[in-house]
This record gives C-alpha cells, structure tokens and sequence, in this order.
C-alpha cells in the first residue's frame, strides 16, 4: 500500500513562503524569453509543468504577492520578491520555478524554448533540443 506520490517541498529565499508539490511533474524545460530572464534575473527559467491542483502553498499564502490574475500570473514572496511558480493554461496548470524547490524532482528539463531570444552573454553547452520559441 503507497501513500500516494512522493511530495517536494519549495519555498522563497527568506523561508515564509513555503510550498509542496507533487512529484509528478508532466514536462520541464528552460526558457530563456527575455520575461523569464528579466523575473529570475538569470539566463534562464528552469520550470516544470504539472496540474493546478497538485501544489498546495502550506505556509505563508497571505504573503504571496500575485503578479497577473488570478489563472495567468507568476507568484512571489511579497517579502524577498522570490519567483515560486507561475500558473497558467487558463489556471489549469503551474510551472514551478525548479530554483524554488527544496528537494530534488524526478524530472529534468528536457529542452530549451525561446532561444530566439536568450541572453547574447549565454552561451547553450548541453545537447538538449533547441527551439526559436515555445
């Protein structure tokens, strides 16, 4: 008998925001649009893509600072500004920052999108699949 799919837990830089998330994540991928570079002040967005329903935010919430509405946003820590996930497809899905998780997920990105538009400093040095966008 299991006692249902393995948890993740995630949280902000200063530790009030504290999440946990299945680890069933359905795809993962860096993207390097000049959006994600600009939230995460990186080259790019390490996220992974599961259902809405599968992240519950356990310490905190009130301290979310939602930036969007409420079924397209990215969500932060309102204290250390932290990007934690985004939610998206009409609200029906997150993609979690994988630079919030605590531990480890299962999954690994699989490609890189919106390379049209990475950082001209960053220089790609995996084999993974390339895409000028999504």
């Amino acid at each position: 008998m299991t006692g249902g799919p393995r948890m993740l837990e995630g949280r902000c830089e200063c530790g009030d925001i504290r999440y946990r998330v299945a680890d069933e994540f359905r795809y993962a991928a860096n993207c390097h649009c000049s959006n994600c570079r600009a939230s995460t002040g990186s080259a790019f967005k390490a996220f992974a893509g599961i259902e809405r329903d599968k992240l519950e935010v356990v310490e905190g919430e009130r301290g979310l600072m939602i930036v969007g509405e409420a079924d397209e946003n990215h969500t932060r820590c309102g204290r250390c500004g932290s990007l934690l996930f985004s939610v998206v497809r009409e609200g029906e899905w997150v993609h979690v920052a994988m630079g919030s998780l605590a531990d480890e997920p299962s999954i690994r990105p699989t490609e890189h999108i919106f390379v049209g538009s990475k950082a001209p400093w960053y220089e790609i040095t995996d084999d993974l699949p390339q895409h000028e966008e999504y």
